[in-house]
């Protein structure tokens, strides 16, 4: 499996927060009501970091040498494959949650500031979901072992 780069989640972010405040544009252009935007949305995405995070501290405990109990293969596979997507799937709620700030920005009065603060922070979440994507996946990487590299003599006569 390759890595989560970069590069493709700021496009994913960028592709995100392009899309989503187009059509909410033109969903409340339309007379359609905003949709909703709470403090749970915040603590979820916060919530979600914790859990990738804790996902990946076995996987980062076992590749640095604290093997006190056994790290099932597929456990560790699958907490990579769990980066990845946190380290994609956060770039997609960043864009998500700053569309909605963006369409609220040109109008910030009563209650339509309490919901452009909520949305600036749901997207710093998602930022730390993505950030705690990047951090796992690091965690999950295996140092090479010094009995495969190859000996500067060549195959045979190492």
């Amino acid at each position: 499996m390759t890595p989560a780069r970069v590069v493709p989640a700021l496009l994913i972010a960028l592709v995100s927060v392009t899309i989503c405040w187009v059509v909410l544009d033109i969903w409340t252009g339309s007379g359609g009501n905003p949709l909703p935007l709470s403090w749970p949305a915040v603590v979820g995405t916060v919530a979600l970091v914790a859990v990738v995070i804790a996902a990946g501290l076995p996987v980062r405990k076992w590749v640095h040498g604290r093997r006190d109990r056994a790290l099932d293969p597929l456990v560790a596979a699958r907490t990579a494959v769990l980066a990845k997507a946190s380290a994609y799937g956060g770039a997609a709620l960043v864009g998500w949650y700053l569309s909605q700030a963006l369409l609220i920005l040109p109008d910030l009065v009563g209650a339509r500031r309490e919901r452009f603060v909520v949305a600036l922070l749901a997207a710093l979440a998602a930022v730390g979901v993505s950030v705690a994507g990047f951090v796992v996946q690091h965690w999950c990487r295996i140092p090479p072992d010094d009995d495969d590299t190859p000996s500067p003599m060549g195959p045979d006569r190492g």
